[in-house]
């Protein structure tokens, strides 16, 4: 259930100021977006414009597995180095997810966009099915949930190796 419905007498700038403070005392928030028959699940951050990276985006995961995926890809990009679109990410030997730009950002990212207005921008990571493939390959297995790719897919120009196991 959403927040809104969970405190009716709540207003969304009062949720707003909760983003504000969860923001300032972690750095970045997690907001989900349930799914629904016609809609996949989505997760995105919010907070990260505000150290100049851009916004990351998990479609058609459940809650937890979104949570870990973004949370893992946001520590790491706050401490090392920013994610890039058009890079695939390899692990143990296969591929594991593509980056992709988010084309309209504020279609799918309320809460960043209300917190940080116009100009804020997204990537999205593209998970591949257990075979290693990409919902562009025609063997794709969506699972669960579709998965539904919010830009256009690019030629990679990166590749970056997992040493240790995905969030």
């Amino acid at each position: 259930m959403c927040w809104q419905c969970d405190h009716p007498d709540k207003t969304y700038d009062d949720y707003l100021d909760l983003c504000r403070v969860m923001i300032q005392e972690h750095g970045w928030m997690i907001q989900f977006v349930e799914g629904n028959r016609r809609r996949a699940p989505c997760a995105y951050t919010a907070g990260l414009t505000a150290h100049g990276l851009p916004e990351l985006v998990v479609t058609g995961l459940c809650t937890h597995q979104a949570h870990d995926l973004l949370q893992g890809v946001a520590e790491s990009a706050v401490g090392e180095e920013p994610w890039q679109s058009a890079t695939v990410v390899v692990g143990a030997g296969k591929l594991i997810w593509e980056i992709v730009a988010v084309a309209v950002p504020d279609a799918h990212l309320s809460v960043a966009n209300d917190l940080y207005g116009p100009g804020v921008t997204a990537l999205q990571f593209v998970h591949m099915d257990a075979r290693g493939h990409s919902p562009w390959h025609p063997g794709y297995r969506r699972g669960r949930y579709p998965q539904p790719v919010l830009g256009p897919r690019t030629t990679p120009l990166r590749c970056v190796e997992l040493v240790t196991d995905p969030p």
